[in-house]
């Protein structure tokens, strides 16, 4: 819907409507997020909204920061939900909770897993964009086709980097180029090569991968040549990524499906190799089927669709491998031209701070420099100090959203008492004054979206326990009231 007209005028002009109207600033483009905290407005906003129709923006990104538990992901979720209702699709590529999953289902999306004996993803496989490619056919499809070998070429790469921890050198990748294009010569059609295959070409050893190798006929220089390099493919299928890795596609993501959602939660915290590969693994199949949509648009053979990606729990991903961050930087200068919009969710600036590498840290806090819009929920004063030599915070600014993290008070009873800060939140776009709202969720929101689910579920044998000891009881006591 279309906002409505707003006036402004003196009280002596509306005087006929003094005191029953007041004038508003709060933005009314985008999804419905809340109520101003001191007019009680309601205020919209999504960064492809304000990007698109407002103008407000001009990068179709979001950073948001809080402390745990203040309802980060929640307001995300209510963006997706809205989005999805203009025909946005959400694509949440890799989520590590899920706090995502139950939306995505109750939108009528995909929800992919990905995980030891739940799916895997072959990363040889061109997925849509190979398809697409297909389909357009001539110069475009020849194109997209080159674009495709590209992304399965880094792919192998980046699974590689992560095996050995450290980059694969130059020559490696020469040798990893040829043999893809044997292998995708070679391959029948309606079959996707797998990770297997592409380690027995570098065993068989065909004249175009040797070229690269500069062995000039002589097999000792081609074997060590290539040996790393099939060492660490050998290390990818029998280590600790191979089940994932090694089979077909379980699921392919769907180029109709209203909302995506890469569900890795059940891949355990300690193990960050496969989490590194799943979620680098689901962002180049994620942004594949991106490109793949837009070039099928270009070619006018379906409707152009915009998307919209969340990144939640920022510092785990960042932290995993390297590759990962450079993906992410890439998508923050990119989302312009890729037709998409995202949102990065994380706690604090410090996340950056504990990166590998000088170079990976920069590009992590140029995160927040790039961000079309920056929302804090309740941080500490020390963050807001740091962070308001980015962003531009006012004193007052940086008191309020201070103030939203102090912890609940002692309730009585044992009653649940909510943070002051839960729920409020700080909307900042370049040095306008912030937008401060207090977002209110429906029992749907609540449901779809509860991020203590493990908590309640400990909670339900003890109370079915307690029902089946009162009903036994009665049934034992005369007259059926029973006493325990």
């Amino acid at each position: 819907m279309d906002p409505p007209t707003m006036w402004r005028a003196t009280t002596v002009q509306a005087c006929g409507l003094w005191p029953f109207a007041a004038g508003s600033g709060a933005p009314m483009s985008g999804v419905p997020l809340g109520q101003h905290l001191y007019t009680g407005a309601t205020v919209c906003g999504d960064p492809l909204s304000w990007f698109t129709r407002a103008h407000y923006i001009s990068n179709p990104s979001l950073f948001m920061l809080g402390m745990p538990g203040l309802g980060k992901s929640t307001l995300i979720n209510r963006m997706l939900i809205g989005l999805s209702a203009t025909g946005v699709v959400p694509m949440v590529l890799g989520d590590l909770k899920p706090d995502y999953a139950d939306t995505v289902r109750a939108l009528g999306g995909q929800v992919l897993p990905i995980g030891r004996g739940v799916g895997g993803i072959n990363v040889l496989d061109p997925g849509a964009m190979g398809a697409a490619a297909r389909r357009i056919g001539g110069e475009a499809g020849r194109v997209l086709s080159a674009e495709t070998h590209g992304r399965v070429l880094n792919m192998v790469a980046a699974l590689v980097t992560i095996v050995r921890d450290r980059a694969v050198d130059d020559h490696e990748q020469s040798v990893l180029s040829a043999a893809l294009h044997h292998l995708r010569e070679r391959t029948p059609p309606g079959r996707q090569p797998l990770l297997p295959d592409l380690v027995r070409v570098l065993t068989e050893g065909p004249d175009r991968v040797r070229a690269v190798t500069l062995d000039r006929g002589d097999d000792t220089r081609y074997r060590d040549a290539v040996d790393p390099l099939h060492r660490s493919l050998l290390g990818v299928l029998d280590g600790p990524l191979g089940d994932t890795f090694a089979s077909e596609t379980s699921t392919r993501i769907d180029l109709d499906a209203p909302a995506v959602c890469v569900d890795i939660s059940r891949i355990g915290e300690s193990d960050t190799q496969l989490t590194a590969a799943a979620m680098l693994a689901a962002w180049s199949d994620g942004l594949g089927t991106v490109a793949a949509s837009h070039a099928l648009a270009d070619a006018g053979l379906r409707p152009r669709r915009w998307f919209f990606t969340v990144l939640d729990e920022l510092w785990r991903p960042l932290r995993a491998a390297s590759g990962i961050v450079d993906r992410i930087d890439a998508l923050t200068r990119l989302n312009r031209s890729l037709g998409l919009g995202d949102a990065k969710i994380t706690h604090t600036l410090k996340d950056a701070e504990a990166l590998g590498t000088d170079a990976d840290r920069v590009k992590a806090r140029g995160f927040v420099e790039r961000a079309g819009m920056v929302v804090c929920a309740g941080l500490p004063r020390q963050e807001m100090e740091d962070l308001g030599q980015v962003v531009g915070l006012s004193r007052r600014e940086m008191d309020l959203v201070a103030s939203w993290s102090s912890p609940p008070g002692w309730a009585a009873h044992g009653d649940r008492e909510d943070p002051p800060g839960r729920g409020r939140f700080l909307i900042k776009v370049g040095g306008r004054p912030g937008i401060p709202i207090q977002v209110a969720i429906t029992d749907t929101e609540r449901r779809l979206h509860d991020t203590n689910k493990r908590w309640a579920e400990n909670e339900r044998p003890i109370e079915k326990a307690s029902e089946r000891i009162i009903r036994h009881v009665r049934q034992r006591e005369p007259g059926g009231t029973g006493i325990l």
